[in-house]
């Protein structure tokens, strides 16, 4: 609190102690009122702490990340880099210094949505809730989970399964210019770096996002067959190296689309197959709709080895959350009906292994089941809030929420009977 609001307080208790008239006081408490809005309505350049209001939704268990844009600036779109100043609290008090840096939003489709996520860029590279610095950050809304849960719990599943890595993720609560936003994720950004996506940072290796076609960002190519590629590393490439990967990428899909290829054991040179089905399998056993090569769908490749899948990313539209009713149901095979899936898993050393591979980690992918859970109890208190400040458990009026539920209990239910349908009949077509 500011010395100059302390000295308005105290004024008016004095006028209080020597009992004016009942006109005095009211305009002495109209003009606090006034300059007590004009302080809070400011944002200073180097703050001490950021206010927090937690009245209506109290502390739930989890970190709460404080937010404050310069002069309160709405988050209008994903480009433009907003300063803000970000600060951590616990239960009663700040548990952070009060951190410099830019937002801007994130997402695709979901920052159309009323609780949308955010991109955070820090001035220095910073260590939260124990995981490595960077300078790098998301926060995922998961507005489209009414669990709350896909995008965390498939976290975990690719790092039992041994995926060499799998971005970091904590629940918090935001507040947002000082309003509460809801219960988040606070996530790892996809890049490279030591300890994220590990590869050479130079023009001969890459870290490429396949995009929807109607989304994509630069720097981008184009393969002969329609799909965008985003190239996330290296920054800035020159036209040389965009040609080197769109080469590649060509010259896989030509591989990987002729019906001769599909006995031959060449694949191998082509994609890793461990890491491809790691990537397949959550994938499938989740049926997941981005999964199916249409975006968010990552791999890294460095001239002379193979393709590398991974990280997995981006799970809110996975286990019977789908925006399409003929993906709704446990049943049925998915993400190798579609696009380069489709004709990887025609190769028939693929198709063995990957029966393999389910059989292999039978029990690692019932676990997750077992563990909804555990994870569901990390948020409970969390969900009160979330549903108080976003009253959309029944609401279907757009792609993301399409589902109505009576409670929260039974959106975690739901997908949980989904999942041991879902575990069952992949038994069942396995063979297992």
């Amino acid at each position: 609190m500011s010395e100059t609001f302390k000295r308005i307080i105290f004024q008016l208790m004095r006028l209080m102690a020597r009992k004016i008239n009942s006109f005095k006081l009211f305009a002495a408490i109209l003009c606090c009122i006034s300059l007590s809005a004009c302080y809070w309505a400011e944002t200073e350049s180097n703050p001490d702490s950021l206010p927090i209001d937690d009245s209506m939704y109290p502390y739930a268990g989890l970190p709460r990340i404080v937010i404050e844009t310069e002069d309160f600036a709405g988050v209008r779109d994903r480009e433009t880099e907003i300063p803000s100043h970000l600060q951590i609290y616990g239960e009663k008090a700040p548990e952070s210094e009060v951190y410099e840096l830019t937002v801007r939003g994130r997402g695709n489709s979901s920052f159309k949505m009323p609780k949308y996520g955010l991109k955070l860029e820090f001035k220095d590279k910073v260590k939260l809730f124990g995981m490595p610095k960077n300078r790098d950050w998301a926060l995922i809304a998961n507005y489209g989970d009414k669990t709350h849960l896909r995008n965390y719990m498939m976290t975990r599943l690719s790092e039992w399964l041994g995926a060499k890595y799998t971005p970091r993720m904590q629940f918090v609560e935001l507040y947002l210019n000082r309003k509460y936003m809801g219960l988040y994720l606070l996530s790892e950004s996809i890049k490279v770096a030591k300890n994220r996506v590990n590869i050479e940072e130079n023009d001969t290796t890459f870290l490429v996002e396949k995009e929807d076609s109607k989304k994509f960002d630069p720097p981008y190519v184009q393969s002969d067959n329609g799909y965008y590629y985003h190239i996330k590393s290296p920054k800035n490439p020159s036209p040389e190296t965009e040609e080197l990967l769109l080469d590649h990428i060509k010259a896989f899909e030509n591989f990987a689309m002729r019906p001769y290829r599909y006995n031959s054991n060449e694949i191998v040179e082509w994609i890793d197959l461990d890491d491809y089905l790691l990537f397949y399998w959550v994938h499938e056993y989740s049926k997941n709709e981005d999964g199916n090569f249409a975006r968010s769908v990552h791999f890294t490749w460095k001239k002379g080895e193979p393709i590398h899948f991974g990280p997995l990313w981006d799970f809110d539209l996975a286990f019977g959350n789908a925006s399409r009713e003929q993906n709704k149901a446990p049943e049925e095979w998915y993400i190798r009906r579609y696009r380069l899936n489709y004709y990887i898993l025609q190769n028939s050393l693929v198709d063995s292994a990957a029966v393999v591979f389910w059989k292999e980690h039978h029990e690692t992918f019932k676990a997750l089941i077992d563990s909804v859970p555990l994870y569901r109890s990390i948020i409970d208190k969390a969900i009160v809030n979330e549903y108080r400040r976003w009253p959309v458990m029944k609401n279907t009026e757009n792609w993301a929420l399409k589902d109505p539920y009576d409670s929260y209990d039974e959106a975690v239910e739901t997908m949980i009977e989904w999942m041991k349908q879902r575990y069952q009949w992949i038994d069942k077509e396995i063979g297992y």
